[in-house]
């Protein structure tokens, strides 16, 4: 549970960073990359341990596949929630798709 929610955390951090910056488009674009990578220290911050701590019991395809599933729910809120963008349905078909994935990785063959 630690990796989960050190992820989660992680990737909070991720999105602000690749994503909060679109609501100021007359930021200088330099000065968003800089506080993008402050912003994204923090989430290394996160991931670095989430990773080393869940590798104990998952595979490196796993630990990504879990870090993607956590990514399109913290982006799904996200850019509902800040940006204000609808999640249309093709979206979320999309999505659920890509969860879908989680089942062939964790499967026992």
């Amino acid at each position: 549970m630690k990796t989960i929610i050190l992820l989660l955390i992680s990737n909070v951090f991720m999105t602000i960073a690749w994503y909060g910056h679109l609501k100021f488009k007359s930021a200088p674009l330099l000065g968003v990359i800089i506080v993008s990578w402050l912003i994204a220290f923090f989430e290394y911050c996160f991931q670095v341990p989430a990773n080393r701590i869940g590798h104990c019991q998952f595979t490196a395809a796993q630990l990504k596949t879990i870090q993607e599933v956590i990514t399109l729910l913290v982006f799904s809120v996200f850019s509902v929630v800040y940006l204000k963008e609808e999640l249309k349905w093709n979206y979320a078909v999309g999505f659920i798709m890509m969860v879908a994935a989680v089942f062939f990785i964790f499967k026992k063959w």
